[in-house]
């Protein structure tokens, strides 16, 4: 069961308009779970408005009516039947801060695997690569308007999230996130672990890594009382990813605990907590990093950052003591503050 994160991701929620839409089909296949799951983002604050295709037929007044009554707090829109559905939600508003389509499944590249997030930019380039059916056919034909959307400033996020039990709240209150995310403007910030519940999110990152056989463990205690050594990168003020100083001599200090959310991987973040974590100990006077890992992942992201694979004869002790993980190394040379005139 994901760790939900309510106050964290509910203040950035508060008083903004959250669009769910959903075709007639899922809101039957799906009916009760919808209803909970938009009671829960009312209650926390968001501003929601439901849209659906659900003909105006006799047949259907007793579930359109029980709908408006479960969900008094919500606007409803019903659009045509005979009209475009993802045309129509995209265009119901100008302006739309979040929009989340409920269908039969998220996103998933040619290899069937799960699109976790992805700019407008990647969606162009990569529209080939989409497994089908992703939620129907009409859906790929929907994805320019979205990214259109996006681009044109009238949307900061699109999700689209397989419809099922605690689906939208999964995906709005938790690292892992539980559809995919269409978006552009993420807001990246990379600094030092704040408050005891970055704490907690962080614990919750690496022990993903830890039961993936990557990381050594690292309990929550152990976070806390060694909080200053710890750095995470925050996307829309939300800790994705994290990095441990571990300071090997006057010159060196160790990449250590890097890990970052399944909801961000391949989104560059990695990157950029290693980019900021190193400029950042640069700053203070360090000008060669180390890092032990025997994650394809992340061998891969250090080799790409310049570091070598080897193991030097003034890191034997910090080898030893994980003598069957690889060791990667790079220097960079620059002004140590410490030992600079001035």
């Amino acid at each position: 069961m994901p760790r939900l994160y309510l106050k964290e991701y509910a203040r950035a929620l508060a008083g903004r308009q959250v669009f769910i839409a959903c075709r007639e089909g899922i809101l039957r296949d799906h009916f009760q779970d919808i209803i909970t799951d938009i009671k829960f983002l009312v209650r926390h604050g968001a501003l929601t408005t439901f849209l659906h295709n659900m003909p105006n037929r006799f047949a259907n007044q007793r579930l359109i009516n029980r709908l408006e009554q479960r969900l008094p707090a919500t606007g409803m829109v019903r659009i045509s039947p005979e009209s475009d559905f993802y045309d129509a939600v995209l265009n119901y508003r100008d302006a739309m801060f979040k929009v989340i389509f409920l269908e039969r499944r998220f996103l998933i590249d040619r290899r069937g695997k799960k699109i976790n997030a992805i700019t407008t930019g990647r969606v162009r380039q990569s529209l080939e690569d989409f497994g089908g059916p992703v939620a129907n056919v009409n859906f790929k034909g929907a994805m320019a308007c979205i990214c259109r959307k996006i681009e044109d400033g009238q949307c900061d996020r699109v999700h689209i999230l397989p419809a099922g039990k605690n689906v939208i709240k999964h995906e709005l209150f938790t690292v892992e996130g539980a559809g995919t995310l269409i978006a552009n403007n993420f807001q990246e910030d990379f600094r030092q672990v704040r408050t005891d519940e970055e704490v907690s999110i962080v614990h919750r990152i690496l022990e993903m890594y830890r039961r993936s056989g990557f990381l050594k463990p690292r309990t929550k205690a152990y976070l806390k009382a060694n909080r200053g050594r710890f750095f995470v990168t925050a996307i829309d003020g939300i800790v994705v990813g994290c990095v441990e100083q571990k300071i090997i001599d006057e010159q060196t200090v160790e990449i250590g605990a890097l890990a970052i959310s399944t909801r961000f991987r391949n989104q560059r973040v990695g990157v950029h907590t290693v980019k900021s974590f190193m400029a950042l100990m640069r700053s203070q006077g360090y000008t060669r990093f180390i890092s032990l890992t025997n994650n394809p992942r992340l061998e891969a992201l250090y080799t790409q950052l310049g570091f070598v694979q080897e193991s030097r004869a003034e890191y034997r002790e910090r080898q030893a003591r994980s003598p069957d993980v690889k060791m990667f190394f790079k220097s960079q040379p620059g002004v140590n503050p410490r030992w600079a005139g001035g």
